[in-house]
């Protein structure tokens, strides 16, 4: 790496459209120490001639001891930092929901009854979790619904439970939330909670399918497994609570 620590930064810098990438560039290089002859490229044409220059498609580049680096993922690969793979899975997505719902859970109960942990935070933490997780599946309820079909049971032989489900669970944790109606919550948590557990333990350890999980909608890159599973066992769990609940 360079010893002076300085580097030159081309970046579109635009009246209506200022680069990200050329952003996240002079940041990386300046967060390790560089000193950055930051260059605007402020005109289409500019943009051109300086693509022309030196054999590029895009900008930002970055160069180095008068060495090209190239673009945001060539900089972070020259840093050490792999790129990304878009297609690498993870559950990163579920667990960061699952962590967010937790900590409202948690704040709200203690709003409610003045105590962080109880009964009620337990409760508004699974629904809140469906509330959130419906709502990733509303958003694209298409491409869920596609997804989906890969292994719910259901979803394959009536291809609408597709477009229902993400509603359906949506108004179970909405009416949990509230404590209202618990005579149409718990069975619909019920009982997409039992053919969602149902498939997925089906699809993954019985079939031993290496699948992705449309559990926070659909072109996410969780892989279908147990925290997976978690989505159809907290309602199952959920409804049985409630029903006890009622029942007293």
């Amino acid at each position: 790496m360079s010893q002076n620590k300085t580097a030159q930064l081309y970046r579109m810098v635009m009246t209506d459209h200022v680069c990200p990438f050329g952003l996240k560039s002079r940041h990386l290089l300046k967060s390790h120490g560089y000193e950055v002859e930051d260059h605007h490229l402020t005109s289409r044409e500019q943009i051109d001639a300086f693509k022309d220059k030196h054999g590029v498609d895009t900008t930002p580049q970055t160069f180095i001891n008068g060495q090209r680096i190239g673009g945001y993922d060539e900089l972070k690969a020259y840093f050490g930092k792999a790129p990304k793979d878009d297609g690498e899975k993870s559950y990163w997505p579920v667990l960061s929901l699952f962590a967010i719902t937790a900590l409202m859970a948690l704040g709200a109960a203690a709003v409610a009854t003045g105590n962080f942990l109880s009964v009620l935070t337990f409760e508004w933490f699974i629904a809140f979790s469906m509330c959130g997780l419906a709502y990733l599946k509303i958003r694209d309820v298409e491409s869920f619904s596609t997804m989906f079909l890969n292994y719910d049971l259901l979803a394959k032989r009536w291809v609408p439970y597709g477009y229902v489900y993400p509603y359906a669970e949506a108004a179970a944790g909405i009416l949990m939330i509230a404590g209202i109606l618990p005579w149409l919550s718990i069975p619909i948590a019920f009982f997409i909670g039992l053919v969602g557990a149902v498939s997925v333990f089906k699809a993954v350890y019985i079939d031993k399918r290496e699948l992705k999980c449309a559990c926070v909608g659909g072109g996410s890159n969780v892989p279908l497994g147990f925290i997976s599973l978690t989505e159809n066992l907290m309602m199952l769990a959920m409804a049985i609570w409630m029903f006890i609940k009622v029942a007293m």
